[in-house]
């Protein structure tokens, strides 16, 4: 065998090694789990994400998602219980399965389990509720509920079915109608938008009004509130007014009282102290004081009687003030008697 016979060999069996290297070693993404087949029968150890090797040409595998996807129905048909046939352009079933359920459902379902569970499911499901409601039901009044419906009766029976698969979120889209009945729905959309438009203005109108009421309202209250407290201000001034005069009276009156009080204090002592003064002594003693002081001169056959005590009884004898009256015209008559002597002596040089 010659060297280049050897070299072809070489590279031949080189060759096939790198196929076969080729064919055994496959990765494994993020977010997948690998499942296995050899001769068609289903391996129950899976692998998760990296590089793994497996034998060529004898075992396959199969990546299977874990993590939250989204499949995507187009163009499903559903008919109303009125025989109306409309289209759903578009549903989303958002679902993820869970790592230790992959090889069971893969077993049970195959790797495209969600052509069975999920595709046929929604199929099966959405043509049950169009078949018991009518066009206005499916299009306009209960669209709303559409995706919960499906959404739990995914999951009821995938409890059952399928444990381990789980539906997150259903998203319908508005669904396609025949363009006549399309058109007469948007004539109607029209005339709800005008009535909208026209119970809006009204509404619009009514609280414009209610406003102007509520400011009209408020601008009295605040004048009646104004008015009240100016009333109160002017009561309150009066009041004081009407306190202070009570006070200013109450004050003169208690002045004058205790004038009164003092007059009448004066007046009582000065009248005690006369009681106790004004004795009979006393007065017979001031009496002739002003008598001594007295500067008239009398003529005449008589001498005024005036100190003669005219309050002595009648019957009896003199008083002290007879017995000292005596006394005292003769105090008094010592230096009257010339005077009473030319007195007299006068009319005879008169000739009377």
């Amino acid at each position: 065998m010659t060297m280049a016979h050897v070299g072809a060999v070489v590279a031949a069996m080189t060759g096939v090694m790198a196929i076969l290297l080729h064919s055994s070693i496959h990765r494994i993404e993020e977010g997948h789990v690998g499942v296995y087949y050899r001769g068609g029968a289903l391996l129950t150890s899976p692998n998760g994400p990296g590089y793994h090797i497996m034998l060529p040409f004898i075992t396959t595998y199969r990546s299977v998602q874990t993590t939250l996807q989204t499949d995507e129905i187009k163009n499903v048909p559903c008919g109303t219980s009125g025989g109306v046939m409309i289209y759903f352009d578009r549903i989303e079933v958002v679902n993820m399965l869970v790592p230790t359920a992959v090889v069971e459902i893969v077993r049970n379902y195959t790797a495209d389990y969600d052509k069975t569970l999920i595709f046929n499911k929604i199929h099966h499901e959405l043509n049950q509720f169009c078949s018991v409601h009518t066009l206005q039901e499916v299009y306009i009044e209960l669209f709303d509920i559409i995706d919960e419906n499906l959404k739990t009766a995914l999951q009821k029976d995938l409890n059952n079915m399928a444990p381990g698969l789980t539906i997150q979120a259903v998203r319908v889209t508005k669904p396609k109608i025949p363009e006549s009945i399309r058109r007469n729905y948007e004539l109607m959309e029209a005339e709800k938008t005008r009535l909208l438009i026209t119970a809006q203005t009204q509404k619009v109108v009514e609280k414009e009004a209610e406003t102007e009421r509520k400011k009209a309202i408020i601008e009295a209250q605040k004048v009646a509130q104004v008015a009240e407290i100016q009333y109160q201000q002017k009561v309150m001034e009066k009041e004081t007014e009407k306190k202070i005069s009570e006070i200013e009276d109450a004050a003169f009156l208690a002045r004058e009282k205790a004038k009164a009080d003092a007059e009448y204090y004066t007046a009582a002592k000065t009248a005690e102290a006369n009681r106790e003064k004004l004795t009979p002594e006393y007065l017979q003693m001031v009496k002739y004081q002003a008598i001594a002081s007295n500067s008239k001169i009398y003529f005449g056959q008589d001498i005024p009687q005036m100190f003669v005590d005219t309050s002595a009884p009648s019957g009896g004898g003199a008083s002290a003030g007879d017995e000292e009256a005596p006394e005292l015209m003769e105090g008094l008559g010592a230096s009257e008697k010339p005077r009473q002597r030319g007195a007299r002596s006068r009319p005879d040089a008169k000739g009377h």
